[in-house]
Parts: structure tokens; C-alpha cells; sequence
């Protein structure tokens, strides 16, 4: 039997393969039947380098519709996808490397200087270049290629891709992702939001993260019906493709800026149906604004890179603000103590998971495998929260300090450590504090050394662009004498939390 994603995935397409799939803003269509001879291409060419169902292929590129079928090429190809975020830098894309040890990579021309000798220096012998336009060596080498590549079976627990998200050491772990993961959550999504044969979706989230590609773009696909897609939010756009579509996708930016656009009223949305959010916690004002200058309810979820989605507030029914809704059906979820018992409704505690959409594992880490699953097989997932008395579970934060700002992760150690790389800076700690567009910001305050100047905001901000990807770069920088402290000598990060909460936003 082939488990192979995209082998249920094709078998969604519409038998009519001349339908649009991607409607793109020059007001070309991409049809399913073009989208399959392209994938196949890209499928032929990295089969026919060598490339053995399992390994890894490394991307970093900008989001287009050759980048989308890319994804769906390795997967046709029995091949891991490993989606790095654009943004990072050479000393981030250097870890990820080495850890994943790909067989090829495909990135950002403007990437090569400094990605070529990384790669060679890991004996990486393929790579490949793919701009924002959809040009690149990638896609002339796979001009000539057959447009009839046979799928390559897998099963079910076979790796289809990996993402690495931050963790508790400050260094991402590699979450892998297997086909049953994607297959199932494809499919409970697929039919818990309804979707219909005439939906539309507006697409405009990245693709190296879960929400744009294993979400989003999962969703239309089972569907066989097409997307606007777009390179990147844009408020106005976002209006004008809401009165002509049916399903809108987005981070909680994206709704505060919608409610800054005049013309988001109830005529604007009257073809809607669903608005969803994601990746970040929503705000119950945001949620309210909303409903009232459009008469609809956002629906609100959850899910994390390991797991896909979780909960759900319901399509039909009650989508209460400040809550993520219910566990999906096939998703176990529970809050439990310290001691690990269930806790009753309404009392905070640590959510822990379990389902066929949850990840077997971190790659290659067993220790952290040991510690992050339970005995009888639930995934911790490292958030806080509890059930309401009639089932609907809220997130009240997390049991680390992970950040999470304009939905994506920032692990504080990591930008720690570059800043106090700075020869003017003693130590350093970063924390996120609320911020009413990116959900959280990343704010980071300094001790300067003794006996030199101390580093202004602009050059620890400047700093750190040459070094971390811009959404890691802290929103403000304070420079303090010294950092609060507990008798043990721990930095008190709720301390700073509450203390420079006010300067962020």
C-alpha cells in the first residue's frame, strides 16, 4: 500500500485537470494539470540525482509557485523536505546543515556567496538557486525533465519532512514529520472547517512554515480548488481578495491590520465564510473588533510545528474568544499536574497530546525524545493551559520562555548569546513582552561591560541583523547596570516582563 502524502493529495485533484490551483497577483492562472507537469519535472530531476527516498532536500527560498510545487515534488520522490525560514543567516543555515546532513539544496541566488562554501564544506554536492520570481538553476535544470514521474511509495511512518523549531537548549531541534502526521491532520481539517467544492482560499502566509503549507495549502489541495496566492501579506490586497473569496488564513497580525483597512465592513466579507487564525494567541478585543465590523467570528486554533493542528473552535457553534476551541477528532488532549494527574476544568496545568497527527520524535536527539514524550505516549507540549467546564480549552502561556512574535518562534538564549558576543556587553536578557500587532516583542536588555561605553539601542539592533533573522531582532533594546535576580541568582525575567511591558509597543 502507498501511504505517500501526495499520493492522496493527487487523488483530490479535480479529474478536470485545467482548473485553477494558485490565482496569482499578475492575474495568471496556475491549473492543477501545469502544477503536476511542473512538480513531476522537479521530481525527475532530484531522483535522478542520486537521491534515495529519505534523504533530505534543504530549502530557503522566497514563497512562489515553483517553491510550493518543490515541496510537493520531494514528497512525489519519497524525499524528506526540510523548509528553512528566508530570513536566516549563514551561521543558522550552517547548524541546520550539518544536523540534517541534506543531499541537495535549494536557496535564494543572493545566498551563494556565503552558502556554497557551507555547503562544500559539508560535503553537500547539489545545489541549486530559486528567486521570488520562480527562476533559477533549479528550475532550468529541470526544464527537460519528464512530465510522467511515477510516485514513490512510502509508509505510513516514513519521514516527509522535517521543520526545526526552537527549543529548551536555545538550539532548534529538527521535528520529523511523517506522512501519517500530514495525512491525518489534512484530512480533519479538511472536513472540521467544511470545505466546499466553490471555496477560494487567500493565501498570503509563508511556506517554510506550518500554517502556510501544511494548513493552508494542505486544505485546498485536499479540496481540488484554488488559492489567491500572494508573496507576502498586504492589508489592502488582503480587502480586495476577501470580496471575491470564500476562505482567509492568517496570523493575528494580519486581523489587526485588516481592522486598520476603512473599508473592512460587512459588505467587504459577504462572500465569506470562514475566517481562521493562528500560530500565536488572538486577542479576545481583536476578536470582538472584528466580528463587529464584519459579522464574522474569527474561528481560533491550535497546533505547534510537531504536531500540526490540535484544537479548534467549531465551525458550527460557539467560537469563544480567548479560547482555542476543541481537541480536533482523533487528537487526544489533556492538562495535567506536576505529578502528572488530570487536572479538573478550570485548573491550569501542562497540555500534553496524542494522535496520528503528533511526531514520533526529534531527528536524531533520543535523550530529548525520552524526556519529551510520556510513558503512555503523550507529547508534552511545553504550553500551559485548562479546560473550561464545558470543554473549551485556553492557552495561558508557556512553562518556558519561548516567544512567540507575529507567529513566529524566537527562543531567547539564542539572541542572548549573539548579543553578548558584543565586545561592550557584559550579559544580556531577552524576554517578550505584548505587543498589539505581533502578539509578542522581542525585547532584550543589556548590562554593558565595565570600563567601556555602553552600547547604544541602534548598534546592539545593528548588531544583531548581520546575525539572526530579522523576526529574532529585538523591538527595543534597554541598557540597564544590572539585571534583577532571586537569591539563587536567576534572572527574573517576569521582573523585566512587567518592567519594560509598557516600552514595546
Amino acid at each position: 500500500m502507498d501511504d505517500n502524502l501526495y499520493t492522496l493529495l493527487a487523488s483530490r485533484f479535480p479529474a478536470d485537470r485545467g482548473r485553477p490551483l494558485l490565482l496569482l497577483e499578475d492575474g495568471r492562472e496556475l491549473t492543477y494539470g501545469e502544477a503536476e507537469q511542473t512538480c513531476s519535472r522537479f521530481a525527475a530531476l532530484l531522483a535522478g540525482l542520486g537521491l534515495a527516498p529519505g534523504e533530505r532536500v534543504a530549502v530557503q527560498v522566497e514563497k512562489s509557485p515553483e517553491a510550493l510545487l518543490l515541496y510537493l515534488a520531494c514528497l512525489r520522490a519519497g524525499l524528506v523536505y526540510l523548509p528553512l525560514n528566508s530570513a536566516y543567516q549563514a551561521g543558522e543555515v550552517g547548524y541546520f546543515l550539518e544536523n540534517a546532513e541534506p543531499g541537495a539544496v535549494v536557496a535564494q541566488p543572493r545566498s551563494l556567496p556565503w552558502l556554497e562554501p557551507l555547503a562544500a564544506a559539508r560535503g553537500i554536492r547539489h545545489v541549486f538557486t530559486l528567486d521570488e520570481h520562480g527562476a533559477g538553476t533549479l528550475v532550468d535544470a529541470a526544464r527537460a525533465g519528464s512530465t510522467g514521474f511515477a510516485t514513490v511509495p512510502r509508509a505510513a511512518d516514513d519521514l516527509a519532512a522535517i521543520l526545526y523549531t526552537s527549543g529548551t537548549t536555545g538550539r532548534s531541534k529538527g521535528a520529523m514529520i511523517t506522512h501519517r502526521n500530514l495525512a491525518s491532520n489534512a484530512k480533519v481539517l479538511h472536513a472540521y472547517w467544511g470545505f466546499r467544492p466553490d471555496d477560494v482560499l487567500v493565501h498570503m502566509l509563508p511556506l517554510f512554515h506550518v500554517h502556510g503549507l501544511f494548513v493552508a495549502a494542505h486544505c485546498v489541495l485536499m479540496n481540488g480548488t484554488a488559492m489567491r496566492f500572494h508573496a507576502k501579506f498586504d492589508a489592502a490586497r488582503a480587502l480586495a481578495d476577501i470580496r471575491r473569496s470564500t476562505v482567509f488564513m492568517g496570523v493575528p497580525t494580519f486581523y489587526t491590520r485588516l481592522l486598520a483597512e476603512p473599508g473592512l465592513d460587512r459588505e467587504a466579507c459577504a462572500r465569506m465564510r470562514l475566517f481562521v487564525s493562528g500560530s500565536a494567541p488572538l486577542l479576545a478585543e481583536t476578536h470582538v473588533q472584528f466580528e463587529a465590523r464584519t459579522g464574522h467570528r474569527i474561528l481560533e486554533r491550535y497546533g505547534m510545528t510537531e504536531t500540526g493542528m490540535l484544537t479548534s473552535n467549531p465551525l458550527e457553534g460557539e467560537r469563544r474568544p480567548g479560547t482555542v476551541g476543541f481537541p480536533l477528532p482523533g487528537t487526544s488532549v489533556r492538562v495535567v499536574g506536576d505529578d502528572g494527574a488530570a487536572l479538573a476544568a478550570g485548573e491550569i496545568g501542562q497540555i500534553q497530546v496524542k494522535g496520528d497527527n503528533v511526531l514520533p520524535g526529534y531527528w536524531r536527539m533520543p535523550e530529548k525524545n525520552k524526556e519529551e514524550f510520556t510513558a503512555d505516549g503523550y507529547f508534552r507540549t511545553g504550553d500551559v493551559g485548562s479546560f473550561s467546564p464545558d470543554g473549551y480549552l485556553s492557552i495561558v502561556g508557556r512553562s518556558k520562555d519561548l516567544i512567540i512574535t507575529g507567529g513566529y518562534n524566537v527562543y531567547p538564549k539564542e539572541v542572548e548569546r549573539a548579543i553578548d558576543e558584543l565586545p561592550a556587553v557584559a550579559e544580556s536578557a531577552v524576554v517578550g513582552v505584548p505587543h498589539p500587532d505581533f502578539g509578542e516583542a522581542v525585547t532584550a536588555v543589556v548590562v554593558p561591560r565595565a570600563g567601556q561605553a555602553a552600547p547604544t539601542e541602534s548598534e546592539v539592533i545593528a548588531w544583531l541583523r548581520s546575525r539572526l533573522a530579522n523576526f529574532k531582532v529585538p523591538k527595543r533594546v534597554f541598557v540597564v547596570d544590572e539585571l534583577p535576580r532571586n537569591t539563587m541568582g536567576k534572572v527574573q525575567k517576569n521582573v523585566l516582563r512587567d518592567r519594560y511591558g509598557a516600552g514595546a509597543g
